[in-house]
């Protein structure tokens, strides 16, 4: 069974969503819903990579619990970056690309949700499909997000 190959697939690339979702929170600390926000769903990710961790021993999958966290130092230059750009017109063209990142990232951890509830279902794993039921709508969620935001943003820095 390779089930234990989509949970490892599935645990990399939210710990990867996870980490992007921290980096735009930093890089646009001056834009404080993008800061709040991206930090309380990059929380979304830690958790579902939490619980991939535990599950994924169930199928000899040995995974790290421990979601990203802060940078430190890293986070602060991030930080300080931003608060002395501001809101000058290029942070806008970074916060587009970083946001179209989100969004492709997101795309593809939903898509990685959908094939391992399938094969759940398909395999009677319940467990593993509750997880996948439960946790898939978060992703979807975070796509929404970024597609919300961009569309916000875009005709303010591409008109201006």
């Amino acid at each position: 069974m390779k089930l234990g190959l989509a949970i490892e697939e599935l645990h990399r690339s939210e710990t990867h969503l996870a980490r992007t979702l921290l980096a735009v929170s930093d890089r646009h600390a001056a834009d404080h819903e993008i800061f709040h926000v991206a930090r309380d769903i990059a929380g979304w990710s830690r958790r579902h990579v939490t619980e991939l961790a535990r599950i994924g021993r169930d199928f000899d999958v040995e995974l790290d619990p421990e979601p990203p966290e802060d940078r430190g130092v890293l986070e602060r230059i991030r930080q300080t970056a931003s608060d002395l750009l501001g809101r000058r017109p290029e942070p806008g063209l970074l916060l587009l690309a970083d946001l179209r990142h989100v969004h492709r990232e997101a795309a593809g951890v939903s898509m990685d949700w959908e094939l391992l509830a399938q094969a759940a279902q398909g395999a009677r794993k319940r467990e593993l499909f509750e997880l996948a039921r439960r946790s898939h709508p978060d992703t979807l969620r975070q796509m929404r997000w970024a597609n919300a935001q961009l569309k916000e943003s875009a005709t303010q820095v591409l008109t201006s």
